[in-house]
């Protein structure tokens, strides 16, 4: 087929961006004829806080992309709608109710020419402001399928959406390493955690320093991502839990190039989330040989086997926190934990991922 994603790719950085750059490199290789539509201005600044782009690639960049779009140019959505109807299939990349606006004008000027399907990485978001469930309603209903990454969600969009085809597929590895049991030479005892990713409160890291502060005393964490709303609630907690000498804030994006040496200095990731969809970091951190420490939230915790390659507890419960902490420092419990990880199985995901995707698309 000649399929059309319309959604962000590089300079813009981050998981949603990379994903959208795979997908156009495995539909290639599974032999479609693909384009990226991209934004030159994704989001104002005053809503998105945080550092847009970036200067070095994540990964292969697409080469057929454009960066026409502009959330300031509705002239340029329509236009950009017309160019799409050349397409087979259209997919819309949702990762925000900032994104209904343009692409229900895209919709629009499409008229009925090619099928569409929004691909939500959140049907809705985590922390939603008035009119989101409104915005995401209006899409949905307009759009040919969707395609969503659990059941859970899948339900959220039938809910909005009673007519809508949809299928579920789970999120694939984008740009992952081989697996790697090499680790980072650290210099003093005891165990390290880390926490990465953007820091949003739906992520629950103040519940993972309530519970580090419980929890055994040769723990350790770092904190690496951008601080959405800055560091001074966090800082403040840090000193009121006695954490100051325990937790090491790295208050800024983690490029690509910087991944491979926090995950080496790491013995295990926390994903202490209070809520979520679906999350990358997991399949990271087995791609270095690190366990999981997650929750029961969306599906966080799908990839990880209690026991086995990680531990599991429950989301926004710190008690439930402190217990796995207490587990990983168990004798024996992190070589074993090391020892029952596994590398992810990229291209299988992908073929399931894709075969979703162009199904439901094609209205089977």
């Amino acid at each position: 087929m000649r399929i059309a994603i319309v959604g962000p790719a590089h300079p813009y950085k981050g998981g949603g961006a990379r994903h959208t750059t795979e997908l156009a490199h495995r539909l290639v290789a599974a032999g479609h004829d693909v384009r990226i539509e991209s934004w030159r201005a994704q989001y104002p600044a005053r809503l998105y806080p945080g550092q847009q782009t970036v200067d070095e690639p994540e990964g292969s960049p697409y080469p057929n992309t454009s960066r026409r779009l502009a959330w300031y140019r509705p002239d340029g959505w329509l236009a950009a709608g017309r160019r799409l109807r050349r397409a087979d299939l259209v997919v819309f990349v949702l990762l925000t109710p900032l994104q209904a606006p343009p692409y229900l004008t895209m919709l629009a000027a499409l008229g009925r020419h090619p099928r569409t399907v929004v691909l939500c990485h959140n049907v809705l978001p985590h922390e939603r402001r008035p009119g989101d469930k409104a915005l995401i309603r209006a899409l949905l209903r307009r759009a040919g399928a969707a395609l969503v990454h659990s059941a859970a969600e899948q339900a959220t969009a039938q809910d909005l959406a009673p007519k809508l085809r949809t299928a579920v597929a789970a999120l694939p590895p984008h740009h992952l390493p081989a697996l790697s049991a090499e680790r980072a030479v650290v210099p003093d005892s005891g165990i390290h955690l880390v926490f990465f990713g953007i820091v949003r409160p739906y992520k629950g890291l103040d519940v993972l320093l309530r519970a580090l502060a419980e929890g055994p005393a040769e723990l350790t964490l770092t904190v690496a991502g951008e601080f959405w709303g800055g560091t001074a609630e966090t800082e403040k907690l840090i000193v009121g839990l006695n954490l100051t000498g325990r937790v090491t804030l790295r208050p800024h994006y983690v490029a690509a190039s910087d991944i491979p040496g926090l995950f080496r200095a790491a013995d295990a990731l926390v994903m202490p989330y209070r809520a979520a969809t679906a999350s990358q970091n997991a399949l990271l951190a087995f791609a270095y040989g690190v366990p999981v420490i997650a929750t029961r939230a969306g599906a966080i915790a799908d990839e990880v086997i209690d026991g086995v390659n990680g531990l599991v507890a429950e989301p926004g419960d710190v008690p439930s926190l402190v217990r796995a902490l207490r587990q990983l420092t168990e004798p024996g419990m992190l070589d074993k934990l090391r020892a029952g990880v596994q590398a992810p199985s990229a291209d299988l995901a992908w073929a399931t991922y894709l075969a979703a995707l162009t199904t439901v698309g094609r209205g089977a």
